[in-house]
């Protein structure tokens, strides 16, 4: 009986199943303007809540289910733009041990005087997107974009999400007249 087990019970092949990532519902993408009291103005995902820090015009921008957060800093120049935006590359290629690769996209907008740099990361970063936007005269705004948890590949359907979200933030960023 015990062979005859043996011999009928394994008739089929074992097949190895794929490996499988976690499935995301991504919420549908509707915008809403920032009603904060500083010198510019965006659009932000209505899926995002602002949360001050000390200084009224630095703040997160949090996505609280992609467990997110947009670091934001605003800084009054005065006469120390490279300062600035060396601070901003330095802190951008901090994490270039970590990234296979550093993608750096320009933004200028001269309509409204906005110009800047954001930096794309590819690979195991702390960060996956940082950003700076200036009118090189009066004012300085610095983004960085971290997941709150490592990224992998099966995070990526998820900060791409969040990509797309940075560029229409850099897309209607505006500076409000003083």
């Amino acid at each position: 009986l015990l062979i005859i087990w043996v011999f009928f019970s394994c008739n089929e092949s074992y097949t190895p199943k794929p490996r499988a990532f976690f499935k995301f519902n991504l919420p549908t993408k509707i915008y809403s303007a920032t009603d904060i009291n500083c010198n510019f103005s965006f659009e932000r995902p209505i899926y995002s809540k602002i949360s001050h820090k000390n200084s009224n015009c630095s703040f997160d921008l949090v996505f609280p289910n992609q467990n997110s957060t947009l670091h934001v800093t605003y800084v009054a120049l005065e006469n120390d733009l490279y300062k600035h935006i060396e601070a901003s590359r330095n802190l951008a290629y901090k994490h270039n041990r970590m990234a296979d690769a550093i993608a750096e996209v320009e933004f200028e907008n001269n309509e409204f005087d906005v110009t800047g740099l954001m930096y794309n990361y590819n690979g195991n970063t702390a960060t996956s997107t940082q950003f700076y936007l200036t009118d090189s005269v009066n004012h300085f705004f610095r983004g960085a974009l971290y997941l709150n948890s490592e990224i992998t590949d099966s995070l990526l359907p998820i900060n791409n999400f969040l990509k797309k979200d940075i560029i229409h933030l850099i897309e209607t960023f505006r500076w409000k007249e003083q």
